[in-house]
């Protein structure tokens, strides 16, 4: 049996107790997979011809307590900083794998952004089935786009607008199990095939 790039154990580092512990476990178990994840999806991002894209591994420098409930490697056309910028992300819950486009609440644009995605929003009611959505990037939870439709994406939307804290996250989540099952081939081919169907969106996001 093909040995898979995620396993068990990369998702149980969430559920180890203590911040030094589990940062310890994040930085030699899952930050090198970011790290392979990082060149090869950036690449791939910068492939597509509307500029260059950065990795960013998250370091979760600033807890001193709270150990880490999930991390991740984004990407964004900027090599210092990404927070304030629209970007991708891939990484873990411990319940599960996540491959994303996020506005999230630093990006000064944010009213804009939710103008030109409200103008569009059938392109995100278009998404393959399998796409969600959130307003908040600090809970594992989202909602199914075809379950939500027209009227909760306008109220996600909306939302953006108006609260300060608002963001807008979209894009697919793997179960842990699933996540395990695929071969390093497998999970590229589906982190490359959702980065296709978003770019779209992103496009949008950016005024492109």
């Amino acid at each position: 049996m093909t040995q898979g790039f995620w396993t068990t154990e990369d998702f149980n580092v969430f559920s180890i107790e203590g911040l030094e512990h589990r940062m310890h476990a994040l930085q030699t178990k899952i930050q090198p997979k970011f790290e392979v994840i990082g060149d090869q999806i950036s690449t791939y991002l910068s492939s597509r011809g509307t500029g260059e894209f950065y990795p960013h591994v998250a370091k979760h420098a600033r807890r001193t307590v709270n150990p880490p409930n999930d991390s991740w490697v984004a990407f964004a056309p900027a090599k210092r900083g990404y927070k304030a910028l629209p970007h991708f992300q891939i990484g873990l819950w411990g319940t599960h794998l996540f491959i994303i486009l996020a506005v999230i609440y630093e990006n000064p644009d944010k009213k804009g952004i939710a103008e030109r995605l409200s103008k569009n929003a059938t392109m995100i009611t278009s998404l393959a089935d399998d796409f969600v959505i959130s307003g908040d990037h600090m809970k594992p939870e989202a909602f199914k786009v075809e379950e939500i439709g027209m009227e909760g994406i306008e109220s996600l939307l909306e939302r953006l607008q108006t609260v300060k804290k608002a963001e807008f996250i979209i894009g697919r989540h793997l179960s842990r199990n699933a996540a395990t099952e695929l071969s390093q081939k497998e999970f590229f081919d589906f982190a490359e095939e959702t980065i296709d169907q978003l770019f779209p969106i992103y496009d949008i996001v950016i005024g492109a």
